[in-house]
């Protein structure tokens, strides 16, 4: 290692590490990016040691000022990172120590180990509400499109055929369930990662008078009601990881739940279906056939789902069998967070894109809903107000469905003597049952596709989202 460039731990070494080993295991170049956060965290360090006496007032200020100096050049792509230094940490205390004499004492009761769980724990913090602002527009555009298209209907599918009908808003908001349960899920994690590490040391905190309540405050740790909140274990502290997990787990769902929306837009958008058409911005053509259209954005957020499940395999593989406390290999549960986080970003993004630009059509919606099939359920239930027992109902249905297969004519085609050698409880009426608007109009239960319940729950998405 040249000179002046001395690791954390050089003094317990005769010679540096080879140029291969810093190359195999350095983390700047994946950690600078907690640069932010760890500029925090060592003020508000430095600003407890001067509270409990440890360095003067003077020496805080000092160091401050040379903490905001070098995270301005950082931001400004003016700072130079040196692998040699190993990681952000390094890099910044280095580069303050050359500036700051009294930078040389910021290390005080502390370690790599607290310093990197509080690093991460404030970008968790920071990261769930990003991604939280970011499912909240994508759910923002599925409730516009959900208002504005009230009077679609489409056929619900069940094994991807065709069971029942119901509003297209009322599939359009199953899916701001999906995404609301993802947004709850990263404010969860948040709550989690909400306790400050600092003052755990290595692995048995310090034998200086240090407040680690102070240093919580500081770095906004704290509880609804301003108490601060610090981590009650020191060893669990720096072995902890389930707030890794957590994060991957919440980014992986939501990896799902993209995936199966964009599942259902695909199919929706084929010739085969036609029900949607996607902006010309988030379809890509063919080099080929000069016709083609693809859901390039849709096929690609199934294909993330998948990168961000990996991401939270890595992390439960690589701390399945870690003994307490730190361990090196955990320097490798960085990139897989941080890569769950870019991707779960720019996807959420790409699918309020892809919402917004969509285009119903509103024709094909309304020839396939207008199968008479997806009223076979209703008709059973017609039976059952006769008084025929539900088993008994489906049977007899089912033979009407058989009959007008055989007959190859639509269900409501067949004359009500037909019907009535089938079961003596269908009455001139029957094919009454098959009128889309009162089919609907009688589901009024709660989370039903009727228009009522479909109005309250559009009114009530709007009242949570504004």
């Amino acid at each position: 290692m040249a000179k002046g460039k001395q690791a954390s731990w050089g003094g317990r070494f005769s010679a540096g590490p080879a140029d291969l080993m810093l190359q195999f295991s350095e983390s700047v170049s994946f950690d600078r990016r907690l640069a932010p956060f760890d500029v925090a965290g060592s003020k508000a360090h430095s600003a407890m040691l001067a509270h409990v006496g440890l360095i003067t007032t003077a020496e805080r200020d000092a160091i401050h000022r040379g903490l905001d100096a070098i995270l301005a050049e950082i931001e400004a792509g003016r700072f130079k990172w040196d692998i040699r230094l190993e990681d952000v940490h390094m890099n910044i205390e280095q580069a303050l120590t050359k500036r700051e004499p009294a930078a040389a004492k910021l290390h005080t009761a502390r370690s790599r180990n607290d310093q990197i769980a509080t690093d991460m724990r404030l970008f968790f913090k920071h990261a769930c509400g990003v991604l939280r602002n970011k499912i909240l527009g994508a759910e923002r555009a599925l409730l516009a499109l959900a208002k504005a298209h009230r009077a679609v209907l489409i056929p619900g599918y069940t094994h991807l055929q065709r069971a029942q009908p119901v509003e297209l808003a009322h599939h359009l908001l199953a899916w701001l369930e999906m995404l609301e349960r993802d947004r709850a899920r990263f404010g969860d994690v948040a709550d989690h990662a909400n306790w400050c590490p600092l003052g755990s040391g290595a692995i048995a905190g310090t034998t200086l008078p240090i407040d680690r309540e102070f240093t919580a405050k500081a770095l906004g740790f704290v509880d609804a009601k301003g108490r601060p909140q610090v981590t009650q274990n020191s060893m669990d502290t720096v072995a902890d990881r389930d707030v890794f997990i957590e994060f991957a787990t919440a980014a992986a769902i939501l990896g799902v739940h993209l995936s199966r929306i964009a599942e259902d837009l695909i199919l929706w958008s084929s010739a085969e279906f036609k029900f949607v058409d996607m902006a010309d911005a988030f379809s890509t053509g063919s080099s080929l056939m000069p016709q083609k259209k693809n859901p390039d954005a849709c096929e690609l957020l199934r294909g993330k789902s998948a990168r961000l499940q990996g991401n939270l395999h890595t992390l439960l593989t690589l701390t399945k069998g870690l003994p307490l406390t730190y361990n090196r290999d955990l320097q490798e549960d960085k990139p897989p967070v941080f890569d769950s986080f870019d991707q779960a970003a720019i996807c959420a993004d790409v699918l309020a894109g892809t919402l917004a630009g969509l285009k119903i059509n509103a024709v094909r919606c309304a020839a396939a809903v207008q199968d008479p099939a997806l009223l076979a359920t209703d008709l059973a239930d017609y039976l059952v107000q006769q008084g025929v027992p539900f088993r008994e109902a489906h049977h007899a249905v089912g033979a009407v469905v058989r009959l007008a297969e055989t007959r190859g004519v639509e269900l409501n085609a067949l004359a009500t003597s037909d019907v009535q050698t089938v079961h003596p409880a269908f009455k001139a009426d029957w094919a009454g049952v098959f009128d889309l608007q009162r089919a609907l109009a009688k589901r009024t239960g709660t989370g039903m596709p009727g228009p009522k319940q479909v109005s309250r729950q559009i009114a009530r998405w709007q009242k949570l989202l504004s």
